[in-house]
């Protein structure tokens, strides 16, 4: 009970329509469940509008700066602040913007008719080119994401990792008294403690290849394994994240007791564990 089914945006767009945003592979799941779980008797439909849309991303320092070049809609961040959405106009081309990141930057989700993706894709290319604007690939992606201590469903989070186990307890509603799905097994962990928890670890040499699956080792015991794995371009080091667990609890009195290696191809490698984002902890590049 209490485990994370999705990792998806819900946008608000009026009092009674939600426009939701999952993963490339996770539709189909995403779109069961919540048909599933939708009230009986509720005067609620689901509809699938992926095949009509498109999605580019612009990401990075530079991302305002180009877009505004193509855009006439007021960009500032008092006027479009991080965590809202937008309808905007992007080379004369109708967008909903997302103010959301998976890269530790600042940015948006643009998505627009399908129509007009390549029209939008070319303003933004050529608006950028002289502001180091590139295509950037999934690998470029999961260095940044990994940096900045986001985690990928199906790896890091899942069915079988709740939020409190994942370090992602501050985004469930536990003050406002509203029900939700899991909210009763969040509530008792909160309390109790847990006896797994997410951390993320770092090794100083930049030749080490983490790849994920690595052991996890605590005082020369085995404790857990690593859930994802890759490198910070950014940081310069080699970066993994794992769930540490111990049958008599996880506190932070206990990791911080501990001496932590990885094992790589059969040899122990020391690490450091960290429990913060490893790249602007204080989320000042993103909300800039």
């Amino acid at each position: 009970m209490g485990g994370i089914e999705a990792d998806l945006t819900v946008v608000r767009e009026d009092r009674d329509s939600f426009y939701i945003v999952t993963g490339t592979g996770f539709a189909t799941h995403d779109f069961d469940w919540i048909s599933r779980n939708l009230p009986e008797g509720a005067r609620a439909q689901l509809t699938d509008v992926t095949s009509g849309s498109a999605v580019l991303s612009l990401m990075g320092p530079e991302a305002r700066d180009i877009l505004a070049r193509v855009c006439p809609d007021d960009l500032s961040n008092e006027g479009f602040p991080f965590g809202t959405a937008r309808r905007i106009s992007v080379a004369r081309c109708p967008v909903l913007a997302l103010r959301v990141t998976y890269v530790g930057e600042l940015g948006w989700e643009l998505h627009m008719p399908t129509d007009v993706a390549v029209t939008v894709y070319e303003a933004l290319m050529q608006a950028g080119a002289g502001l180091g604007l590139v295509n950037a690939g999934y690998r470029a992606i999961e260095t940044l994401r990994l940096e900045k201590g986001y985690r990928a469903w199906g790896a890091d989070i899942g069915p079988d990792h709740t939020p409190v186990e994942a370090g992602l307890a501050w985004a469930c509603k536990m003050k406002s008294g509203i029900p939700f799905i899991g909210r009763d097994a969040v509530a008792a962990q909160l309390a109790h403690g847990v006896k797994k928890r997410l951390v993320g670890f770092t090794v100083s040499d930049p030749t080490v290849i983490l790849l994920g699956r690595e052991t996890i080792f605590r005082n020369g015991e085995r404790v857990g394994w690593l859930s994802s794995g890759g490198f910070g371009h950014t940081i310069g080091h080699p970066i993994g994240y794992g769930y540490l667990r111990n049958p008599d609890g996880v506190t932070d009195a206990w990791m911080a007791l501990g001496h932590y290696e990885l094992e790589v191809a059969s040899e122990r490698v020391p690490c450091h564990l960290h429990l913060a984002p490893l790249y602007d902890a204080g989320n000042a590049k993103v909300k800039a």
